[in-house]
């Protein structure tokens, strides 16, 4: 299922003309960003406004990765984020990481404004039901109040239950992000900036004059080239090994009788996200939006079990809840929680990269956005520096890219020895297996009554990949890379499709 905002949301690609008959191999532009979610589009408009020539190129729809199915949450308190990145970082970081998402925050307030789109003010709330969570959220306001921001304890009075422990920062907000990235393409291409969807970017290569972008339809040359695709599909800086990709899942429910009307998300494992949201086409009934229940990508016996999992949560809280739509997030987390924007390698500002915004993609995506475009016209904003991919906390942090890499090594093995055994019959609808056909991997799926084969070998460093049970795909566990059924990339940073039995 899409999800609520993408099912409502008109394709932005209407209007837009075939990037193949546009002729675009061999053009020349001072900027291309690669990815077309809220950061690649803010930094396009940013650079279009300084009069810049801009081009965006995304391999699938505009808004379909992070942003398309995002919670549309705008806050400072985000959970237990300033706790966990206090445990790698000082005082300066923490305010810096502060400042970006307040700069962010106010960013997209100040946009939503302007354009009169809507935008609604919430009071966000970190809450927990368990000792373990409350000794979280306790730690959590330290941090906040530290940083200077005013939490304050709360009641949670209008939740079916009762937390141990929660938090709350008043004037915070909540939008349809899809709305909002309409607005920012039209911005966009008003300033004259150029968007080519459905056109993958294969390789960056360095040219005399700057960057030639190799794209299924075509080679351009940029200037600059700013990466915003989740996680860098370039190998260069090594940002695979060093980000943790994670999945977690939401859903809109119709409820009789009152639902909560605050931002919730609990410091418990698994995390519950609440929010509210306008039904789309029927705007006076309210909509209840239940998330979190995540996991790493690749890494769980049973992505379905999530699913259930959450549902079954929210029916035991909301017994009269109706599902209205389902859909699922990817994002990344840095091995050292702050995010990654800035120069793709050291010394290489031509090339930006933004990543690892832990599912805080909303304000830390436009911060990111003002970042690289702020290095780009040569006036970054001073918070900017402890967002520097190339920061001295990696080496205080390679406990937890030892402990990453170990684990994809875990993982490679363990793939290549589920190869051993033969791929068995057909799987039931909805299921795959992987498994040898004679001496070749296979990886045999059924869904909607039509059974495919493809090589479930990642294109990106050939980890064995795993049959996604709830959204009927082929995860990679070593980098987070997915695959439709049949095979087409739908994450990285892979950047090509799985082969099949007849190649």
């Amino acid at each position: 299922m899409d999800s609520l905002w993408l099912d409502d949301a008109e394709p932005m690609e209407d209007g837009l003309a075939d990037p193949t008959a546009m002729h675009i191999d061999g053009r020349n532009y001072d900027h291309v960003v690669v990815g077309a979610g809220m950061t690649g589009l803010v930094t396009a408009l940013l650079l279009a406004r300084a009069g810049r020539s801009v081009a965006v190129i995304e391999a699938r729809r505009i808004g379909a990765a992070a942003t398309g199915n995002t919670t549309g949450k705008l806050s400072l308190l985000q959970g237990t984020r300033l706790s966990s990145i206090s445990r790698h970082h000082g005082a300066t970081t923490i305010h810096d990481y502060v400042e970006a998402n307040r700069a962010g925050l106010t960013w997209l307030n100040g946009y939503c404004r302007d354009r009169g789109l809507r935008i609604e003010e919430r009071t966000a709330v970190t809450y927990a039901t368990t000792e373990s969570g409350a000794a979280l959220v306790a730690k959590e306001h330290e941090a906040c109040r530290d940083a200077g921001l005013e939490t304050e304890e709360f009641d949670c009075a209008e939740l079916p239950f009762e937390p141990l422990a929660a938090i709350r920062l008043t004037g915070q907000a909540q939008i349809d992000p899809m709305v909002v990235l309409r607005a920012v393409v039209d911005d966009v291409r008003d300033l004259g900036g150029e968007l080519h969807p459905g056109v993958r970017v294969r390789s960056l290569r360095h040219a005399k004059n700057g960057h030639r972008v190799v794209t299924d339809a075509g080679t351009v040359t940029a200037g600059s080239v700013v990466i915003a695709t989740g996680t860098p599909f370039l190998d260069r800086g090594g940002f695979f090994a060093r980000l943790h990709a994670q999945r977690s899942y939401a859903a809109a429910y119709s409820v009789d009788g009152p639902i909560p009307q605050e931002m919730y998300l609990s410091a418990d494992t698994p995390s519950v996200s609440l929010r509210t949201a306008p039904r789309p086409g029927h705007e006076k009934e309210t909509l209840l939006l239940v998330g979190g229940f995540g996991h790493d990508v690749g890494r769980t016996h049973s992505e379905g079990g999530h699913v259930d999992d959450m549902m079954a949560w929210t029916t035991r809280q909301f017994p009269t809840a109706r599902l209205v739509a389902r859909w699922s997030a990817q994002d990344y987390r840095s091995i050292d929680e702050m995010p990654y924007v800035g120069s793709l390698l050291p010394g290489l500002d031509s090339v930006q990269v933004a990543t690892g915004f832990a599912k805080w993609g909303l304000t830390n995506g436009v911060a990111a956005a003002l970042a690289m475009s702020g290095r780009l016209l040569d006036s970054p904003p001073a918070w900017s520096n402890s967002f520097r991919p190339w920061r001295g906390s990696q080496l205080g942090a390679a406990p937890s890219a030892l402990s990453t890499n170990l684990s994809v090594a875990t993982h490679m093995v363990g793939g290549y020895l589920a190869l051993l055994g033969s791929a068995r019959g057909v799987p039931a609808d909805g299921q795959g297996q992987v498994g040898r056909a004679g001496v070749e991997p296979r990886g045999v799926c059924t869904v909607e009554g039509s059974t495919t084969s493809v090589t479930p070998i990642c294109t990106h460093l050939y980890g064995v990949l795993r049959w996604n049970d709830a959204e009927r795909s082929w995860d990679c566990p070593l980098h987070g890379s997915r695959f439709a059924h049949t095979g087409e990339v739908l994450e990285g940073p892979a950047t090509r499709p799985l082969a099949t039995p007849d190649d």
